[in-house]
């Protein structure tokens, strides 16, 4: 039962019964190892007869047995699966068919078990695909046509509808628009996007285009239709790498299993020096060749160390497969092993620990005016806009009006691009925007600058009302924590995570804002990148172990440089997901309980199969020697205990956070 019997995982995924051939060979297998048996204990046949269906069940529970060991052979390497099949064809010799029947019974039953656990993990992936955008609008001939997103081509010109996913990396060439590219940045506000017009760019150069010009594949399109030209093929995009690293995932093996692995490759050898040495105890003990050959046989099935190879894997798939089901991919069986062992987390702010959608959080009264008032004026002007932000004022500041209050009547209004809103309201001009809107006209006091000042110091989006001749007001609107931060945390605390940590660009008020909120336990605002990377190196200094938990490009870094990297959401940047050995696929921080309570089981799983599996063969390995049990005993013990294991880790694909 190998651990890396990539040839059997290959070989099994089609045969005659589709993808459960193997597992229908082993149950066929035992069938015909039963009426075998029982024609041979109750009936007077002729034994020519009894032993077709022995046969039968040879051939059908050694099939990928020996393929697997032929692969290994070809390698020069000889696995457990060779040992296997001597063991068999040894018990064969010696006339006991029913007892290596059912050592290939079982070895192949544990076999198929071990590969159902592999297309669990894989089923659960492959649903990831279908997340993708799978046509685009494409350019040909003048005309825009629905075409399969692989035969996107760099220089390709798109169109992308209001509200749509972007379907590929590209710069505008046409339209203005606003994109949340919320997955790629961590940026909490969308993004005002231009065209490039009559500008000389070098499409290949991406590095140097500027961020303005360009959306990201996966970002999500505001109110306005958009053409774009294409710079990245659709296959590099965020999601088909992401399946790409699940697959690699598999070959990516835990501590636990590069001990067993090293281990096997001196035990194996060992083992079969020892049946040849038994082979001769006929010369020392007085007994006939068959029996020291017969002994030998049964040693070779105690000695086998079948279940220490599944233990580990068949855990690792396991989880690994759990997980997906439950919106969280471990890139491999060492994050699984690792998170559950740590107590320090380090999250990122924007996005991770907040919404990464802009509230309104601030009215500010000038000039006597009343909120009620300031509110009708604003939420009229903004009813007329699709940015974002005017429609986080419309959202929350009708929420604040009383209900069924009547607005005034808006004639006209003028989006101006990167500023704000202009337009009339009952005769009246109302102007709302940031202090570039009123660089012409008057300026604002000192006062008010201030005001304004004291707000972006605490890290919110401001805006300025004026209405008529007067500014009224100041609004502000900031990045809010999300709801499931702070039980998530308490939930976290719970589990034994001592220390919760946040490192973030922005400002330290807001940091020490949203920490307090929420529970934290200490915040690090105004980080650079590079900064981040020296928390984590000082906490892992202390601590030896620690997690860090983002979603943008400037997370990167500081994830690498992490025990484990924790990407929030499948759409995150896609330096952020290459980097990182575990992503939170649906960007909901409240799996991350879920994920480290699975890692600790998976770990205590592992634990458990390694004790399983070394305590029979230490048991069985003497009692064969000595002749206290013979193969028979062997098989059901040994093949008993993998049996064991590979149940106890297919326990994982039942997990329930507890």
């Amino acid at each position: 039962m190998s651990g890396h019997n990539h040839g059997a995982c290959d070989s099994h995924t089609d045969g005659v019964f589709g993808k459960r051939t193997e597992l229908i060979f082993s149950v066929l297998s035992g069938v015909f190892l039963l009426i075998g048996f029982l024609l041979q204990q109750f009936s007077e046949l002729k034994f020519l007869f009894v032993l077709i269906p022995f046969l039968l069940s040879y051939f059908l529970g050694g099939y990928y047995t020996a393929k697997e060991a032929i692969h290994e052979i070809s390698k020069a390497r000889f696995e457990i699966d060779f040992l296997m099949l001597v063991a068999a064809i040894g018990a064969a010799f010696l006339d006991k068919w029913a007892e290596g029947g059912l050592l290939l019974f079982l070895f192949s039953l544990g076999h198929a078990l071990e590969h159902l656990a592999m297309d669990k993990a894989q089923k659960s992936i492959e649903a990831l695909t279908n997340l993708a955008p799978k046509q685009a609008l494409k350019k040909i001939d003048g005309q825009f046509q629905e075409v399969d997103l692989n035969d996107l081509e760099v220089g390709d010109i798109l169109r992308v509808r209001p509200n749509s996913t972007v379907p590929a990396d590209s710069i505008l060439i046409h339209g203005r628009t606003t994109i949340n590219q919320a997955s790629i940045t961590g940026e909490s506000i969308p993004v005002d996007k231009l065209a490039i017009e009559g500008q000389d760019i070098d499409i290949y150069a991406i590095d140097s285009i500027p961020d303005k010009y360009r959306a990201f594949a996966g970002t999500i399109n505001g109110d306005a239709t958009i053409e774009l030209k294409v710079i990245r093929k659709a296959e590099d995009s965020t999601l088909s790498r992401l399946i790409e690293m699940v697959q690699q995932a598999q070959d990516k093996k835990s501590p636990t299993q590069l001990l067993t692995d090293k281990f096997e490759k001196f035990y194996v050898p060992a083992v079969l020096i020892l049946i040849l040495i038994l082979n001769f105890a006929f010369i020392v003990l007085d007994e006939p060749w068959s029996a020291s050959f017969y002994r030998s046989m049964a040693a070779l099935v105690a000695a086998s160390p079948c279940a220490l190879a599944i233990s580990t894997p068949s855990a690792v798939l396991s989880g690994i497969a759990r997980a997906a089901r439950g919106g969280v991919l471990f890139k491999g069986g060492k994050p699984l092993e690792d998170l559950g062992t740590l107590t320090t987390l380090a999250f990122d702010k924007t996005g991770t620990l907040t919404e990464g959608n802009p509230k309104l959080t601030d009215v500010v009264l000038l000039n006597n005016t009343s909120e009620e008032q300031l509110l009708s004026e604003v939420v009229a002007l903004e009813s007329s806009s699709n940015h974002p932000l005017a429609k986080a004022i419309v959202r929350d500041g009708e929420m604040k009006l009383p209900q069924n209050y009547e607005l005034p009547q808006l004639s006209t209004s003028e989006a101006i691009q990167g500023k704000g809103i202009t337009g009339d309201i009952n005769g009246k001009s109302i102007s709302i925007g940031n202090l570039e809107l009123f660089q012409d006209g008057e300026s604002p006091d000192n006062e008010i600058a201030h005001q304004i000042s004291r707000l972006e110091q605490a890290g919110k989006t401001t805006m300025l009302v004026k209405s008529g001749t007067q500014f009224v007001g100041i609004l502000g609107l900031m990045d809010v924590p999300r709801k499931s931060a702070k039980p998530t945390l308490m939930r976290l605390k719970q589990l034994g995570i001592k220390e919760m940590l946040m490192l973030t660009g922005d400002n330290q008020f807001v940091a020490d804002a949203v920490a307090n909120d929420i529970g934290i336990t200490e915040a690090y605002g105004s980080l650079l990148p590079e900064e981040k990377v020296s928390k984590i190196r000082e906490f892992s200094s202390v601590n030896k172990k620690v997690a860090m938990i983002g979603d943008g490009v400037n997370d990167a870094p500081a994830m690498a440089n992490s025990t484990v990297g924790i990407a929030m959401g499948a759409a995150g940047s896609d330096v952020a997901l290459e980097t990182a050995d575990i992503a939170l696929m649906a960007d909901k921080l409240e799996v991350l309980p879920f994920a480290i309570g699975l890692s600790r089981k998976a770990h205590t799983i592992v634990k458990q199969n390694l004790w399983i599996s070394l305590g029979v063969v230490a048991l069985l390995l003497p009692a064969t020697i000595f002749g206290w049990a013979n193969i028979g005993i062997a098989v059901v013990f040994h093949e008993g205990s993998t049996l064991v294991v590979v149940l106890n880790a297919l326990r994982l694909l039942a997990y329930k956070s507890p």
